[in-house]
C-alpha cells in the first residue's frame, strides 16, 4: 500500500453550515460553500496578479524549455528568498526560532555538532514582505496548471519550500494536489458527524504521500551534481514507500538508488517498483529499525546522499500537503488533523506547513494534531501516556500497517515537538480496531489502506470520548499497494 498516510481534521468556521469543497472548474453558486480560485499563472518567482496570461508554447518546445525562454526572456526581480539548515531544538517556542550554528543547503549533511536533527528554516523576514492575501493569490493561482514547475503541488509553493533552487534543476512528477471529498454516508452513519472529509494523499505519481518529499529532495540532488559534489547515488532505508518514490524520482533524474528493505515484511507491489525503476535493491533479514541502522552507516561512509526523514529536506515537500489542506477549504483552518505515525516526520512536516501559514499572515491559528500508532508499533504513544517522561523504544511487533512498523522512530522530537505546540493528543489503534475501522469504511465506498485504518480508529476513540465533536473533516491516504 502506498503510505497512506492518514490524516484527519475537524473543521467549524460556520457552527451551523456544513463545509463543501468545490472543484475549481465547477463553481458552485451557494454562497456559503467553498471553492478555490483560479487566476493567471504567475512567474517563477512572486509577480502581480495582473500578470498576462500565457500564450501558447511552439510546438517544438516542451514545457520546461518554455520556462527557460521565458525566464530568460522576461527574468522576475529577485526577492532574496533564501533557506538553510539549523539544528532542530525540541525546547524552541517556534519552529524558526534563530540558531547561531547554520549550513547551506548545498552541503551535506544530516545533523548538527551536536549530533542533532536538522531543521530547514526560511528567512520569514524576506517572505513577510508580502502579505498573507499575496500568498493565498500565488499559490491559488499556480494551482492545476501546466506551467513548469507550479503545476506541481509542491513546486506551486517553490518559494516556501527550495526558494534559491533553478526549476532546470528541479525532478517533478506534478505530484500533490490530491483528491478531497466528503465522507458523508460514513460520518453520519457511523460517528455521527455532520463534515467528514477523505483526502487521498497516495493519489500521487508513485501511490504515497512520499512523493512529496521525494520531488524535493531529489531535486536538491540533482543540484548538487550539477555543482560537482561528492555524491554518486541516493540511498534509503523502507518499508516500501519511501523506496518506490525514491526509485522513480531517480530514475527520472538519470541518478543511482540503492535501498535496503526487510526481507519477507513488504508487500509484492512495494518490492515491484525499486526493482522496476532500476534501484539497486537489497532485501535484509532484519526489521525497518535495522535497514535504517545500515543506511545510516553506509551514507557515513560513501557517496551515498541520505533520503530517509533523517534528511529534512523531504519534511519540506510534506509540509505542502498542509498548505494544500487549507487551499481545498479556501483557507479555513481545521480543528483537528489525524496523521498515522511511524519514523514520525510527517506529523511534523503537517505542523510546519501550518505554522508557516499562521506566520506568514495566511491564516490566524493551527490546528490541534493527533498521532495515531498502531498498538504493535507504539513508542510515541507510550512515551505520551508516560506525561513524555523517558522515551524508550520499542521491537515493533507484526502490523497490518506494515509502512508504520516502526519501534525507534527518527523524527521522535520533531513529533513531541508539533504535538506539544499545536496541543496535540497521541491515540493508538489495535489491529482488531483497525481492520474494524477499515470494513466499515469500505462498506460506505471508500476501500482505504490500513494505515488509514489506524488514523480512523483514533478518530472513532475520540469522537466516542467525546474529545471530538461533531464536525470532522477526516484525511487519508488511500491506494491499494499493502
Amino acid at each position: 500500500m502506498a503510505a497512506c498516510s492518514s490524516l484527519s481534521l475537524s473543521l467549524s468556521p460556520k457552527p451551523h453550515t456544513p463545509l463543501r469543497y468545490s472543484h475549481p472548474t465547477k463553481p458552485n453558486p451557494k454562497p456559503h460553500f467553498l471553492s478555490i480560485r483560479s487566476c493567471a499563472a504567475p512567474d517563477p518567482t512572486p509577480a502581480p496578479a495582473t500578470a498576462p496570461a500565457k500564450h501558447r508554447r511552439p510546438a517544438d518546445q516542451n514545457i520546461r524549455e518554455e520556462a527557460r525562454r521565458r525566464h530568460h526572456s522576461s527574468p522576475s526581480p529577485h526577492h532574496n528568498f533564501s533557506a538553510k539548515y539549523v539544528p532542530f531544538t525540541p525546547h524552541a517556542t517556534t519552529s524558526s526560532s534563530s540558531s547561531p550554528e547554520s549550513y547551506s543547503l548545498d552541503e551535506i549533511v544530516y545533523r548538527s555538532r551536536s549530533g542533532s536533527l536538522l531543521d530547514v528554516q526560511h528567512d520569514l523576514s524576506a517572505l513577510q514582505k508580502f502579505d498573507g492575501q499575496y500568498w493565498k493569490s500565488l499559490f491559488d493561482s499556480r494551482t492545476g496548471k501546466t506551467n513548469w514547475p507550479y503545476g506541481s503541488g509542491v513546486w506551486s509553493k517553490k518559494e516556501w519550500v527550495l526558494p534559491e533552487i533553478d526549476s532546470d534543476h528541479i525532478v517533478s512528477a506534478f505530484e500533490g494536489n490530491s483528491n478531497l471529498f466528503w465522507a458523508e454516508r460514513f460520518g453520519k452513519e457511523t460517528l455521527g458527524m455532520n463534515d467528514l472529509w477523505v483526502k487521498h494523499c497516495g493519489i500521487s505519481h508513485t501511490g504515497s504521500f512520499k512523493d512529496l518529499g521525494m520531488t524535493v529532495l531529489v531535486s536538491q540532488v540533482n543540484r548538487l551534481r550539477k555543482l560537482n559534489k561528492p555524491v554518486v547515488g541516493v540511498g534509503c532505508a523502507s518499508t516500501g514507500d519511501t523506496s518506490a518514490a525514491l526509485s522513480a524520482y531517480c530514475a527520472a533524474a538519470g541518478i543511482p538508488a540503492i535501498v535496503f528493505l526487510p526481507a519477507n515484511r513488504i508487500s509484492m507491489a512495494q518490492l515491484v517498483q525499486p526493482i522496476a525503476n532500476g534501484a539497486f535493491v537489497l532485501s535484509l533479514d532484519t526489521d525497518f529499525d535495522g535497514c535504517m541502522q545500515l543506511i545510516r552507516e553506509v551514507t557515513a561512509e560513501l557517496p551515498i546522499y541520505l533520503a530517509n526523514s533523517l534528511n529534512s529536506l523531504r519534511l519540506e515537500g510534506q509540509k505542502t500537503a498542509a498548505i494544500e489542506i487549507l487551499q481545498q477549504f479556501d483557507w479555513e483552518v481545521p480543528d483537528w488533523v489525524i496523521v498515522p505515525g511511524g519514523n514520525l516526520g510527517n506529523i511534523y512536516a503537517f505542523y510546519k506547513g501550518f505554522s508557516m501559514c499562521k506566520e506568514l499572515g495566511l491564516v490566524d491559528r493551527i490546528p490541534r494534531l493527533v498521532c495515531a500508532q498502531a498498538a504493535n508499533a507504539n513508542p510515541l504513544y507510550l512515551y505520551y501516556k508516560s506525561g513524555w517522561k523517558d522515551f524508550k523504544s520499542v521491537k515493533a511487533a507484526t502490523t497490518f500497517a506494515s509502512a508504520i512498523q516502526i519501534g525507534d522512530p527518527v523524527s521522535i522530537d520533531r513529533a513531541v515537538f508539533a504535538l506539544r505546540n499545536s496541543n496535540g493528543i497521541v491515540e493508538e489503534a489495535t489491529e482488531e480496531e483497525l481492520m474494524d475501522a477499515m470494513t466499515r469504511a469500505d462498506l460506505t465506498g471508500m476501500f482505504i489502506c490500513p494505515h488509514t485504518g489506524v488514523a480512523l480508529s483514533a478518530l472513532i476513540k475520540l469522537r466516542n470520548s467525546g474529545v471530538m465533536g461533531k464536525m470532522i473533516g477526516l484525511l487519508l491516504s488511500a491506494l491499494l499497494m499493502d
